[in-house]
């Protein structure tokens, strides 16, 4: 008996820990920017939101530390109302088809300068292994990468005149 009462014990103190270290995101607060080239020389400025997942970051605990988190791929404004709709067609990002754009990671580690976590990014129904650097301060995320568009099959009828081939990718994620 005394067995069994100490194995609950110790299940609900590892369940306890677990729940400590997710974070709930900050949806209205939490976003991905990007910049890319349009017409060969202006950039164009775009934004994702409705951001959701889980969110696990304990910067005591690294092995633990886990993100598997969406946004809504609809939600691409570029503050051009003709543009952004363009955007969702099956020209780019066909978002009836691929309703969201995702990464989940497998692992995060320590740098110099901050954080770095590896993992699956799925955008338009392609998944590739992409790296984030990050800082973490003040319970927001950071992270920035750079994103080659053909690697995802995004735009392939337009060519890099048009629209740029690498999208500079900027995310803020905000938890409390």
């Amino acid at each position: 008996m005394k067995t069994i009462k100490t194995a609950v014990l110790i299940l609900l103190v590892c369940v306890a820990s677990m729940q400590a270290q997710a974070q709930t995101i900050i949806t209205n607060k939490s976003e991905v920017n990007f910049k890319i080239t349009g017409g060969g020389i202006f950039n164009v400025k775009g934004t994702f939101t409705g951001m959701k997942g889980d969110f696990n970051f304990d910067k005591s605990n690294l092995n633990s530390a886990n993100f598997d988190i969406c946004v809504d791929a609809k939600s691409i404004d570029t503050d051009n109302n003709k543009r952004d709709t363009h955007l969702r067609s099956d020209d780019f990002f066909e978002v009836d088809t691929y309703p969201t754009i995702c990464y989940k990671s497998t692992s995060v580690i320590k740098t110099d300068s901050g954080y770095a976590t590896t993992g699956a990014l799925t955008i338009h129904g392609v998944t590739k292994q992409v790296t984030i650097p990050f800082t973490f301060i003040n319970n927001t995320f950071q992270g920035a990468l750079e994103i080659n568009r053909f690697d995802y099959n995004i735009g392939e009828d337009f060519g890099t005149f048009r629209v740029g081939t690498t999208a500079s990718v900027q995310i803020t994620c905000q938890v409390k």
